[in-house]
């Protein structure tokens, strides 16, 4: 996990966005309202396709515009397979962390791919492996994407 995430206020530009987004070296902010809870996530991927792809002004589009419906989130003391489930079953890359309404950092998939063991790397690079449907519940296996359970 990577602690210490930073938000974006969902006032903010979309461009503003975009530069703390180089500034940390990321991909993606999480989106917090003035109450300081969690509204969404925002991805460079995001900006790219729904404001500079759709031809609109990156100065005049706020990032909580972008935060669309539910954040999924996860809790501090979730272990791993809870994450790994979580990620699967929303089809999501990053998961923000929250201890009680407070955000406290993101799980991103690499993160998730380090939470279990896997026994041939070249495999989980590659694909292969077996079908999440074939494997036992709560067991960690390769993807072509990410660790499954």
């Amino acid at each position: 996990m990577a602690g210490g995430a930073e938000c974006i206020g969902a006032q903010e530009t979309v461009l503003v966005a975009a530069k703390k987004m180089t500034e940390l070296g990321v991909g993606a902010l999480p989106v917090c309202g003035t109450d300081d809870k969690l509204k969404g996530m925002l991805t460079d991927r995001d900006i790219v396709v729904k404001v500079l792809g759709a031809g609109k002004n990156s100065a005049g589009v706020r990032a909580g515009d972008l935060a669309q419906g539910e954040a999924v989130t996860m809790g501090a003391d979730d272990d791993a397979q809870e994450i790994l489930r979580t990620k699967r079953e929303h089809k999501v890359r990053r998961l923000p962390v929250i201890d009680g309404h407070r955000l406290v950092g993101i799980v991103a998939q690499a993160d998730a791919a380090r939470a279990c063991p896997i026994r041939r790397s070249a495999t989980f690079m590659g694909g292969g492996g077996p079908p999440s449907s074939e494997l036992p519940a709560g067991t960690c296996a390769e993807s072509s994407t990410y660790a499954v359970i």
